[in-house]
Formats: C-alpha cells, structure tokens, sequence
C-alpha cells in the first residue's frame, strides 16, 4: 500500500507541474500576442517616401501573368 501512495503522489506531483508550467506558456503567449498585435506593419509612410512598382495596371490580364508574377516575387 505505501508503494501505491508514493506512486500516486509522484503522479500528482508530475501532473501539478505539468499544468503549472502550461499555465506559464500559455500566459506567456498570451502576454507576446498582446505585445505584437498593437504594432502596425503596414502603416503608410509618412515623409518624402514614393511607391516603388505598380504591380497591377489594369484590372484585366491574364491568371498565367498573376501566376508568374507569384512566382517571380513571391507575393
């Protein structure tokens, strides 16, 4: 009977820091969310700034350019 409560206990002992340290990396993710989610990538410059290529001229050609032009810049 004492093999099975020492067994128990270290199972329960496993579990609590199982959980605790789940509850850490889950608030601990929470927290860097929260950090990132205020910050604005794509803010439009401010400033002397001038727009670089027009990737898109006319709203009508053809899916093979689309395609290549994924291809070419990864977009």
């Amino acid at each position: 009977m004492g093999d099975f409560m020492k067994a128990a206990f270290q199972t329960v002992k496993v579990f609590i820091l199982f959980t605790g340290c789940t509850v850490l990396f889950y608030y601990g993710i929470m927290w860097v969310s929260e950090e990132y989610q205020n910050y604005h990538r794509y803010e439009e410059p401010s400033g002397t700034a001038l727009k670089v290529s027009n990737s898109v001229k006319d709203g009508n050609f053809l899916w093979l350019d689309r395609l290549r032009l994924f291809y070419l810049n990864g977009e």
